[in-house]
């Protein structure tokens, strides 16, 4: 099976799109895993392009999260772009919006 992202980094962000259609718990430890290979230590903010995501499930939450975990205290930066309606409404009713910001 081919990879469910793509990365890159520029100037200390690291940009994902992911291409998977669903973020659940049968994806979740592939995208874990493949952004654990794009990471590196001068990291300092993310951008997931989320815009072929039509479903997310508390996995696939829990996987975004890790990823805000993973930056320095206070200085976290995960933007979500392109978020579908149903993908959005799951952000905003787990408040999620709090710590992510949405981009459209």
């Amino acid at each position: 099976m081919g990879r469910i992202i793509d990365t890159q980094t520029q100037a200390g962000t690291l940009q994902i799109v992911l291409k998977a259609k669903r973020l659940d718990a049968a994806s979740a430890r592939e995208f874990k895993q493949e952004c654990e290979t794009a990471w590196s230590p001068a990291v300092t903010s993310v951008v997931i392009d989320l815009g072929s995501v039509d479903f997310v499930d508390s996995s696939g939450v829990g996987a975004l999260l890790s990823l805000y975990k993973k930056l320095p205290p206070g200085q976290a930066s995960v933007k979500l772009a392109r978020l579908k309606p149903t993908v959005q409404s799951v952000i905003e009713l787990l408040r999620l919006h709090r710590i992510f910001e949405i981009q459209a």
